[in-house]
């Protein structure tokens, strides 16, 4: 009997307690099952990303336009001068032409080419090629080619051999004999082959010696038809 009263006792302190623990049980239980809100970011509108994008650029210092130099126009080249040209007064025969004189050939806006020359000179006829070719290029242009046929020997001086020497080496420009060395002496000339360019004002402008500077005489030559009436 007195263990039925104990049991009883003891269930009457252990109930409450439990129903209590059950209590607090429920309670956090349901305190975790709401989540904490988190706040949402603030929508932000495509204007404010321009504008501060805009903003931005504004901080940004412009960059300046690059400066671009003004080109330099060099000024012309003046014109070469040189002395006077001498005339072919005191020479001989002419082949492929008639008598030419300079005076009458610069009037007429012509540049002339020299060319004092032998048929027995191996170095003149290996400038035929070159003499050629200038021939074809320019003479429709205003080149007159005269050559001066100063001979170094005695053959050298009948015309039929020169006549000869001009058709057997297809020479088509003009060609003067020069027997007496009259032109040769007036040019203060000392060799075979030597070229004198004279312009329409008739002067020398450019002379070369012997074989070779064919494209700096080629060039020459152009300047010089180019550079007529430029004063």
């Amino acid at each position: 009997m007195q263990n039925r009263a104990t049991f009883v006792s003891a269930l009457a302190v252990i109930v409450p307690v439990l129903l209590v623990l059950l209590g607090i049980f429920a309670l956090a239980r349901r305190s975790g099952d709401a989540l904490p809100t988190q706040s949402a970011p603030a929508p932000t509108s495509a204007g404010a990303d321009q504008a501060s994008a805009a903003q931005s650029a504004a901080q940004v210092p412009a960059m300046a336009a690059p400066t671009i130099a003004a080109t330099v126009v060099p000024a012309p080249k003046p014109r070469p001068s040189g002395p006077a040209a001498p005339g072919f007064d005191g020479g001989g025969a002419w082949v492929n032409s008639e008598p030419l004189e300079l005076a009458k050939l610069a009037a007429q806006g012509k540049v002339v080419l020299i060319d004092f020359w032998t048929f027995g000179c191996y170095n003149c006829t290996n400038t035929l090629p070159y003499l050629k070719q200038w021939w074809t290029k320019y003479k429709d242009q205003g080149l007159v080619i005269v050559g001066v046929h100063t001979p170094e020997f005695e053959s050298e001086h009948v015309l039929e051999n020169v006549q000869d020497a001009v058709k057997r080496q297809e020479i088509g420009w003009p060609v003067v004999q020069d027997n007496d060395y009259t032109i040769w002496k007036a040019y203060g000339n000392h060799y075979w082959p030597h070229f004198y360019l004279v312009d329409e004002r008739g002067q020398i402008i450019y002379d070369h010696i012997g074989e070779g500077a064919y494209a700096e005489t080629d060039a020459q030559i152009a300047a010089a038809l180019a550079a007529r009436g430029q004063q």
